[in-house]
């Protein structure tokens, strides 16, 4: 009988490092995911995201949670896909954490993207979060290149990028809300110039995904 990770191989894919386990976001992981995002992710004067998801109204806010995920598996293909992972700590759920990439075999090239629970932020996890999914890409996925982004009122995200050995990658003009300006700062991080966590990775799945999405 085939399973669930038979036909979709994304959901076995699993990274661990040190305190950090990123694994597969299933439909029974959702609805905490969903109770962390509604408890906050960030100050109500603050929007760190380029499309303001977290002040969806609150009629609207589990449907448009539950539904981005659905559409993202949906929508996944060998050329153009993204892995969006739950983040745990010391196996407490956190947060999540995601790559994104287009014409993959072409570029290897992936976008991350992360929150984190307010609970949660300063304690150094989004560090070891992103530089897991970076060690996966570069170690375990072929990727020649890994980018991030961040808007210039963002400085926490900026430090970790630069922690992690990002260099600047130009600057875009968002409106980020209705009527409002925000600069985006683009980031790009190769190999050579990336900080490793200190600790090895540990992964499950890779070679059925890398089969998956056409890399071997």
């Amino acid at each position: 009988m085939t399973s669930l990770v038979d036909a979709f191989p994304p959901f076995g894919v699993t990274v661990a490092c040190g305190s950090i386990a990123l694994r597969p976001i299933t439909d029974d992981v959702l609805p905490d995911l969903l109770e962390i995002a509604r408890a906050g992710i960030h100050a109500p004067d603050r929007m760190p995201f380029s499309v303001p998801w977290t002040e969806t109204p609150a009629e609207d806010f589990a449907r448009q949670f539950v539904t981005h995920h659905w559409r993202m598996r949906s929508s996944f293909t060998a050329k153009d896909w993204s892995l969006y992972f739950a983040v745990y700590h010391d196996d407490e759920l956190v947060g999540t954490q995601s790559v994104s990439t287009n014409s993959y075999l072409v570029t290897r090239t992936g976008e991350t993207g992360s929150w984190l629970g307010m609970p949660f932020q300063g304690r150094g996890i989004g560090t070891l979060m992103r530089q897991t999914i970076i060690a996966l890409m570069f170690d375990h996925l072929d990727a020649a290149q890994v980018t991030s982004g961040a808007f210039l009122d963002n400085p926490a995200s900026l430090a970790v990028s630069r922690k992690l050995g990002y260099r600047p990658n130009g600057q875009v003009r968002h409106e980020r809300r209705a009527g409002e300006l925000a600069i985006n700062q683009h980031l790009v991080l190769t190999p050579e110039n990336f900080v490793r966590p200190s600790e090895a990775l540990q992964v499950q799945g890779i070679p059925a995904f890398r089969s998956f999405v056409g890399l071997d």
